[in-house]
């Protein structure tokens, strides 16, 4: 039996996964089984995830998945570089998977693959040196880079889902795991909907607009569970965290900005001011941004600010992966994993002092989570001490 990983964020999943999912076990056989890797609360684009990791993790097994893990936070708030390397790693050490499939606007490993090598050589770092230096974003620095060694291999840099793809290339070079380049098929990554295909933002976005055009572009499995979420009020935004991010901001000692991650360059300083004098999170990030540094940088550094993450934390590593649903496929796999694989939070205080410091700081990072819950609904706190894994 193959055993294929997908990194994934399912926020939330939709017909686009199903598709991954099903191309998967269509190439490497129908008795493959999927491990997902998931990022839990929070996501690479600095934001919190619109709904609980629980809750996406089932709707992923009702989907087709057989085991869902959760990426530690210090990866899944990462840059795609660090959001790359940090789960791949975790892919190679459980030690039965085989294969890792990622979606791709390309749809053939042969431009990516190019990437991924002109990336780790000494002309790259030379040409985007040079590039940087002349004021351009390292986006485009990095573009225009690649481009005069590979022009093809450079167009895989301009589609998001392709720069991903690059990343994991990149990571997995000194791996057995075998890659599978999957054609992304339907909306562009951000986009609007192409047949019964949407992107994961444009659902979040009619969700959010109370509309249910959504249900359209979400398998009917996963469906039922988020509207079971919307009813109840457990719909997850940063925006609910607006001032308690504000008060967060202004609080933090001149140390406190300095040991930020993202932050090279003398940008905490910049981040810095803004937080001070801004009286809005859009006004900060607005403020921040430079031609350099996009949003996305600096959604991330606000993250990082309000749970409180430093760069010395998202140096480490977690010593365990948490489980959060699984079937009886997943149930086999879970007894091969080489690595500890946690179905209740508080087996991580038995785990010695590098788990335990790793756990609280995901313990905090959830608590603070559900301040992005809308007033007038129950925060749960604590909960990552006693919430078990999902058997479905």
């Amino acid at each position: 039996m193959r055993i294929a990983g997908i990194i994934c964020e399912y926020n939330p999943f939709h017909t686009g996964h199903r598709y991954q999912i099903e191309q998967t076990k269509k190439l490497l056989g129908q008795d493959s089984a999927i491990v997902c890797l998931m990022s839990g609360g929070f996501v690479q684009r600095g934001q919190c995830a619109m709904f609980d990791k629980y809750v996406r993790a089932e709707a992923a097994v009702r989907c087709g998945a057989d085991l869902v893990l959760e990426l530690p936070v210090t990866s899944a708030i990462s840059s795609a570089e660090g959001f790359a390397s940090g789960a791949v790693d975790i892919m190679q050490k459980l030690g039965f998977v085989d294969t890792l499939s990622f979606g791709c606007e390309s749809g053939s490993e042969e431009p990516l693959v190019a990437a991924a090598d002109i990336l780790k050589s000494v002309s790259f770092a030379e040409n985007l040196k040079k590039h940087l230096e002349s004021g351009m974003s390292f986006a485009s620095a990095r573009q225009a880079a690649v481009a005069e060694l590979d022009v093809k291999a450079a167009e895989a840099l301009s589609r998001p889902n392709d720069i991903l793809a690059v990343e994991y290339l990149k990571a997995l070079s000194c791996s057995d795991v075998q890659p599978l380049a999957i054609a992304r098929k339907g909306a562009d990554h951000d986009g609007t909907a192409v047949g019964n295909i949407s992107s994961a933002s444009e659902i979040r976005r009619l969700i959010a607009e109370k509309k249910d055009d959504w249900k359209q572009f979400v398998p009917e499995a996963a469906a039922e569970l988020i509207e079971t979420e919307i009813n109840q009020g457990r719909v997850y935004s940063m925006t609910n965290a607006e001032r308690s991010i504000l008060y967060r901001l202004r609080t933090m000692s001149n140390e406190d900005f300095d040991a930020l991650p993202f932050s090279s360059e003398g940008l905490h300083i910049r981040f810095m001011h803004a937080a001070r004098s801004s009286t809005t999170v859009a006004e900060v990030i607005e403020k921040t941004k430079t031609k350099r540094y996009p949003h996305s940088r600096i959604r991330r550094m606000v993250l990082c600010a309000f749970l409180g993450i430093s760069e010395a934390d998202m140096s480490m590593k977690s010593p365990y992966v948490r489980v959060l649903a699984f079937n009886d496929t997943g149930r086999k796999l879970i007894r091969q994993a080489q690595i500890p694989l946690l179905q209740l939070g508080k087996q991580a205080g038995k785990m010695g002092q590098e788990a335990k410091t790793y756990f609280e700081l995901e313990c905090r990072c959830a608590d603070i989570l559900s301040l992005c819950l809308p007033d007038g609904t129950k925060p749960p706190v604590g909960e990552e001490w006693v919430k078990r894994s999902k058997y479905v």
